[in-house]
């Protein structure tokens, strides 16, 4: 029996992706398709991933999300069509903010940037963007600018492949949550301010944003910027005083001792939360959810210490320094005490090593901390055995040994009530 024939597909690398223009198939010009020499019997599942290689009959229809790309929609390419009010405004807004029109489909901007169709895939659905059909008109020549400026790195050998993913990863998820975080805002101060309903804030907004593009891209790289240099601090400039503090109270044969990182971690929950919210209408809850994340990073920021991620009713905090932390964690309990809205809070922190991943921490110090917290009583804070004795020759805190507990995964443990101690603590202005 003859063997199959041989058929050329697109490599699943970005390494192996540098655009070959010898081996372009002059016959499908007008549709580019990036191709290299790696050779795959058709039966082989190498090409199946691409949905060009399934026969157009059987292919299904491919949803996308409009917020993202949206493909020219029929009244739009009406000459003789009329457009309303808000959708011409978004229109423009959509050209100022995507750098031009639509004009490109996705194997082009792929071809352009020098890649496979596959490996921009890859980094499209590591920003977050649906998925697309050949024929969609969707993207621009800033799109294909942002795709050839994550390869060069790759190509330059400065990332590898995985680095480019996860850091582009980073910045979608990132981003999307700040986008949809900033909108809400601006919304709910239009209802507000405006005494507008919902549906009619968002309308208006539309017509608002042009004004404050600027400001917030404006914002937004110069917090990047010192966000990253702090991260730089953190690297460099107080290494050697993170590996003098990582071994206080330690013996070194801890369950978290092959972690990285020493950073005291900590918990602030919110007293009967659920309850509040079931009892609350919609712009009450908000403002109690805002309020409690305000203060939260603003207690956490004066501290030192870094705000990991918010959860509902819980927060995620971490710092450098045993003593950081239990400044950070004594003012956030003494804040929800005395906070006439908001209820108390359960707080934990724990000294440990940890394990820092796609922007949030692992290991068993983080997973300690939320035990701790659920057992903390309302306004309280606690620690472990192992924290208190980082902590027992600091006169800023008073550490009271509380009864053993049975904690599940850990065993039999020895919370200690944190209290203050000398000092004033942490001051906000």
């Amino acid at each position: 029996m003859p063997s199959p024939p041989d058929a050329v597909v697109e490599t699943a690398t970005l390494e192996a992706a540098v655009l070959d223009t010898a081996t372009l198939d002059t016959a499908s010009v007008a549709e580019p398709v990036l191709q290299t020499s790696v050779l795959v019997t058709p039966d082989s599942g190498a090409a199946a991933d691409d949905p060009a290689a399934i026969p157009r009959s059987a292919r299904r229809p491919i949803p996308h999300d409009p917020d993202l790309y949206e493909p020219a929609s029929p009244v739009d390419a009406t000459p003789t069509g009329t457009l309303s009010a808000e959708r011409l405004a978004a229109k423009a807004l959509e050209a100022r903010l995507l750098g031009g029109e639509r004009k490109l489909r996705r194997r082009e901007v792929a071809a352009g940037a020098g890649l496979s169709l596959l490996s921009a895939r890859k980094l499209w659905r590591a920003l977050g963007f649906p998925n697309l059909g050949d024929e969609d008109v969707a993207f621009t020549e800033r799109d294909q600018a942002a795709l050839s400026t994550v390869v060069d790195q790759v190509r330059s050998g400065k990332l590898t492949e995985e680095a480019a993913i996860s850091v582009t990863r980073a910045i979608g998820q990132m981003t999307d949550r700040m986008v949809v975080w900033q909108i809400e805002a601006l919304v709910e101060d239009m209802v507000h301010r405006q005494g507008v309903s919902d549906a009619v804030a968002r309308k208006r907004l539309v017509n608002q944003l042009p004004s404050l593009v600027d400001a917030l891209e404006e914002m937004l790289v110069y917090s990047w910027r010192r966000q990253l240099n702090a991260g730089v601090q953190r690297l460099a400039v107080r290494a050697e005083a993170g590996l003098q503090a990582s071994e206080e109270g330690r013996e070194g044969d801890e369950d978290d001792a092959p972690l990285p990182l020493a950073r005291a971690v900590g918990f602030a929950d919110l007293v009967s939360y659920t309850s509040l919210s079931r009892r609350m209408n919609e712009k009450t809850l908000a403002q109690l959810v805002q309020r409690f994340e305000n203060k939260c990073a603003e207690i956490i920021s004066v501290g030192g210490g870094r705000l990991v991620k918010t959860v509902g009713d819980e927060v995620l905090y971490i710092a450098e320094t045993p003593a950081a932390g239990a400044e950070i964690s004594l003012a956030l309990s003494q804040a929800f005490t005395e906070d006439e809205i908001l209820p108390e809070a359960r707080v934990a922190m724990v000294w440990g090593r940890i394990l820092s991943r796609l922007g949030d921490i692992y290991g068993p110090t983080v997973n300690l901390a939320a035990r701790l917290t659920a057992l903390a009583d309302p306004g309280a804070v606690l620690v472990d055995s192992m924290t208190a004795a980082a902590l027992e020759h600091d006169e800023r805190f008073v550490l009271v040994p509380q009864k053993a507990e049975e904690v599940r995964g850990f065993g039999e443990i020895h919370p200690v009530l944190l209290q203050r101690g000398s000092g004033r603590g942490l001051v906000l202005d």
